[in-house]
């Protein structure tokens, strides 16, 4: 999972993936250890569902919880403007944006 995160970030290619028994494409930003010891996925959410009625938006998920994960092949304009490097919920950065 690790190597098609990073060369995703890498190479500014759209993930699908199953999160939270939820499909949905990511744009990935940064992939990293959290602090609480989990590895995290900081990416923008362009298509699919949500847990709540937000638009689509920043999301931080919990690598252990994603499933069914894929590199579309698409690729992204790169990092989002609002978009900040050294993700301070990161304690140990893998790649990034």
């Amino acid at each position: 999972m690790n190597t098609i995160i990073t060369n995703a970030i890498n190479n500014q290619t759209v993930l699908a993936l199953t999160y939270k028994d939820i499909a949905r494409e990511v744009e990935p930003h940064a992939y990293g250890r959290g602090t609480s010891g989990n590895d995290l996925l900081r990416c923008y959410q362009i298509a699919g569902g949500h847990t709540s009625d937000k638009p689509h938006s920043w999301e931080l998920l919990i690598i252990d919880e994603i499933s069914g994960l894929s590199d579309t092949g698409r690729a992204f304009g790169g990092a989002r403007p609002e978009y900040k490097r050294n993700d301070k919920a990161m304690s140990t950065i893998y790649a990034q944006l």
